[in-house]
């Protein structure tokens, strides 16, 4: 197994950004101070604001969406691994 694959989670203290201008066709990398957080369930970035005030933005993967709606009660009335259920 390659270490890509044994990867639980990624985390790095800034991140560099490539973007293609769509007028000019020209790319373009900049490299910010942002922490970045990658797991199975979602990616976070996290930073400061113009003033200073902590801020982030949470990307959701399906797993993690899916994980999120069961923890908040919106997932589906069954018992997922069939060992749970008609009991206390």
């Amino acid at each position: 197994m390659d270490a890509q694959n044994k990867l639980k989670e990624i985390r790095a203290s800034e991140i560099t950004v490539e973007v293609t201008d769509a007028a000019t066709g020209l790319t373009l990398r900049r490299t910010l101070p942002i922490d970045y957080t990658e797991t199975a369930n979602c990616l976070r970035l996290a930073a400061e604001d113009a003033e200073g005030r902590p801020a982030e933005l949470v990307f959701y993967s399906n797993t993690g969406l899916g994980r999120l709606r069961d923890l908040t009660g919106g997932g589906p009335d069954k018992d997922p691994c069939g060992g749970h259920s008609g009991g206390v």
